[in-house]
């Protein structure tokens, strides 16, 4: 599966999530079978036109509804911040779900 995350640069390592008008990259993380495939950058989401399953916001307080109108699941971090720390969480369904 694929996930967004906003973020401040490139560096899968020392990379934090932001809010989405923050946003310096966006993280694409190829997850499967319980493990980080791949992770790709992008400077504009709409630079990836393929499917992607979910985001993974800042906090509940962003805009979401045009994530879930195109199809993705959206979640928002507790107090993760790297990528690494924010994949574990989703690994073990730590994450919030933001909706209506």
């Amino acid at each position: 599966m694929l996930i967004w995350i906003p973020v401040d640069g490139v560096d899968e390592k020392h990379s934090k999530v932001t809010k989405v008008a923050n946003a310096q990259k966006w993280a694409l993380v190829d997850f499967d079978e319980g493990e980080v495939k791949s992770i790709r950058f992008f400077d504009k989401r709409e630079d990836y036109s393929d499917w992607v399953d979910f985001i993974i916001l800042e906090n509940k307080f962003e805009t979401y509804i045009d994530y879930m109108n195109e199809g993705m699941m959206v979640l928002c971090v507790r107090e993760e911040e790297s990528i690494e720390d924010i994949i574990e969480a989703f690994k073990f369904k730590e994450l919030d779900e933001v909706g209506l």
